[in-house]
């Protein structure tokens, strides 16, 4: 497994303000990745991979939380299916070590290809950010992303809840973990 470089991951997916309406379910709309050079500290191929959803609507709550709307993902969005084949083309992402910023991004991941009887694009090894960001930091509670970026005095780069801004947040969070992980 490749460690020199780590695929970051951020995921966006419909929600809603208080109950999920009858009919619908949370899905994925927004894969989020970056590369994380481990040596260098560099982050590249930065994208946002928009994704349309087959079994939900974009609430109002969702777009003022993400920014995403029906008309972007009506105009860029493609299946959850080609987005997994995208990665797999252009990502490589079995070769590689991958990282989120909590258990979340796994789970949904592995949730919808199992759904949708798509072949899971990743590899099998992954780092909860949001747990190692605690341990290298001596928290006795973990923070989200917005608050590790606060403690390391990191400004965010683009808007929260946005997975192609978010992956590279989280990939400077990582980068720092990385390089400050006191090894036994």
């Amino acid at each position: 497994m490749n460690t020199s470089k780590i695929l970051v991951i951020d995921l966006e997916a419909t929600c809603w303000n208080g109950k999920i309406p009858s009919g619908q379910v949370s899905e994925i709309i927004e894969i989020g990745i970056c590369l994380l050079d481990t040596e260098e500290g560099t982050i590249s191929k930065n994208k946002g991979i928009l994704i349309t959803p087959e079994r939900s609507e974009i609430s109002s709550f969702c777009t003022q939380l993400t920014t995403i709307t029906k008309e972007l993902l009506d105009q860029e969005g493609i299946s959850f299916k080609e987005a997994c084949e995208y990665l797999r083309k252009e990502y490589n992402p079995k070769e590689y070590v991958w990282a989120s910023y909590g258990f979340y991004d796994l789970k949904m991941m592995k949730n919808q290809c199992k759904i949708r009887k798509v072949e899971y694009p990743l590899s099998q090894e992954h780092i909860n950010v949001k747990e190692l960001f605690a341990e290298v930091k001596g928290l006795s509670k973990k923070v989200g992303m917005n608050g590790a970026l606060h403690m390391l005095n990191f400004e965010l780069e683009g808007t929260h809840h946005r997975g192609v801004d978010d992956a590279r947040n989280i990939a400077k969070i990582l980068n720092w973990c990385l390089k400050n992980k006191k090894y036994v």
